[in-house]
């Protein structure tokens, strides 16, 4: 079984004393009864389960309750179960199915009998309005596909490999010209399988390419069903007509979506809705343009330019055809790699934390992210062919002073290496940045009081 980064929090929560709920959303798909189930029952601990979706009673029950002492004891009936104080935890999956779990949260985290699991896809939770339950009461958990380290246990690379390449990344040092080859094969079959869990455990047990395409394309069906059922009306055929557009809207040269491919002289505030739907259902990310690259990035942030990526490569991939995965598996030296290579960096950045933008300027160029990256703005380009040495709007925006960059990024086919302020790096790297806690001044409140004397 592939081990997935929030166990860790899942089991943190499970150990504790428990004085929260623990509610774990995401994308569909990407795996969250699985791994609290096995949480679950690698702390062996008591818990029942109740699926709302499949157990549409269940919704039933809690909504009509009419007190804390009234749903715990049904909760306790309907299971069928013997139930222990302080011991059992009630595990409530696709609770979008719920809206008065809001409600009854508080309450039950209150009560203190019993300890509660809650998981659901992100839509359906920003749907119900969950994340709003008062401060105190819920601790969150975003769970996304998995990411290139975590894809790599399929592999059997272990940590004293990737000891290794975070040591090259943090030293700026060239990785072992074996290892690198290797590497980069891996990523090319990341790059058409993706991080769903039901595909790479399909090409995991099967190594059959085919298979893979088949669960990408029940996944993509999977989520127009999901745009018919929760969308509304006069907005169903827009959502899916931006869906589909993604794939060919990377391929555009500077890859912002544009709103008259929907429809000719459309505005974008007749279809924003669709957008943040999207990107509320994470199906899609959202990278913002930004006027200048300079902190707060949200401040410069101008949310009608914007790019549109899958939530997964793989799926874009598929989404791309046969052809585009064999090219990619078999390296082919004059593939445009552009989009793919671009896609997969936004999705690990947003799952590592970061908010997403991109910098777009007529007289310097066009930087393909811009993140805020150790309390410092650091410009990522991103290149898939051999000229990856070459970036002028780069070079343009790190010769202004007033941006004050004092670091850029190159992920590329190459090895590390650095020239001045740029550092190239392998694009597999990418999977070593993530957004970093520093710490502050001493800021308690005893600083501040003043003595008296």
């Amino acid at each position: 079984m592939l081990k997935r980064k929030v166990e860790k929090d899942i089991m943190r929560w499970i150990e504790s004393s428990g004085d929260k709920a623990l509610l774990l959303y995401g994308v569909r798909q990407a795996g969250k009864t699985f791994v609290i189930r096995h949480c679950l029952e690698a702390s062996s601990a008591d818990y029942i389960e109740f699926n709302l979706i499949e157990n549409p009673r269940m919704v039933e029950i809690i909504d009509t309750a009419t007190n804390t002492d009234d749903l715990v004891m049904k909760l306790s009936l309907a299971s069928g179960r013997n139930v222990t104080a302080g011991k059992t935890i009630f595990f409530f999956d696709e609770i979008q199915k719920c809206k008065e779990i809001v409600t009854r949260i508080k309450f039950l985290v209150d009560d203190r009998r019993f300890r509660y699991i809650l998981s659901g896809s992100l839509l359906g939770v920003e749907l119900v309005n969950l994340r709003s339950a008062p401060v105190g009461y819920l601790e969150t958990i975003t769970m996304y596909p998995l990411d290139f380290e975590e894809f790599l246990q399929v592999f059997n690379v272990g940590e004293d490999v990737i000891d290794v390449l975070f040591h090259s990344f943090k030293t700026k040092t060239p990785v072992d010209s074996v290892i690198h080859e290797r590497m980069m094969e891996i990523f090319n079959l990341y790059l058409i399988i993706g991080g769903m869990p039901a595909a790479v455990e399909k090409y995991r047990t099967t190594s059959n390419i085919d298979e893979v395409i088949n669960e990408h394309n029940s996944i993509i069906e999977q989520y127009k069903l999901d745009f018919i059922q929760y969308e509304e009306e006069n907005r169903k055929l827009i959502v899916s007509q931006v869906y589909d557009l993604i794939p060919s809207e990377l391929n555009e040269k500077n890859k912002r979506f544009m709103i008259s491919d929907v429809k000719k002289s459309l505005r974008y505030e007749r279809v924003e809705n669709s957008f943040v739907w999207l990107w509320k259902a994470g199906v899609a990310l959202g990278v913002f343009n930004v006027t200048e690259p300079v902190i707060p990035l949200m401040l410069n942030e101008k949310n009608t330019l914007f790019k549109v990526f899958l939530s997964d490569v793989g799926l874009l991939t598929t989404m791309y055809g046969r052809s585009c995965k064999l090219e990619i598996v078999t390296n082919r030296k004059d593939l445009n790699k552009g989009a793919v290579y671009e896609n997969v960096v936004a999705q690990e950045l947003n799952a590592h934390g970061y908010a997403l933008y991109y910098y777009n300027s007529k007289k310097n160029g066009d930087l393909d992210f811009v993140i805020e990256h150790d309390g410092r703005v650091l410009p990522i380009e991103v290149k898939s062919g051999k000229d990856y040495e070459k970036h002028s709007a780069l070079d343009n925006v790190m010769r202004i002073e007033g941006y004050d960059i004092k670091e850029a990024c190159v992920l590329a086919n190459s090895n590390v290496k650095t020239d001045g302020k740029v550092t190239y790096l392998p694009v597999y790297m990418v999977m070593f940045f993530h957004e970093q806690t520093f710490d502050f001044a001493d800021i308690s409140p005893e600083r501040y009081i003043l003595n008296e004397k």
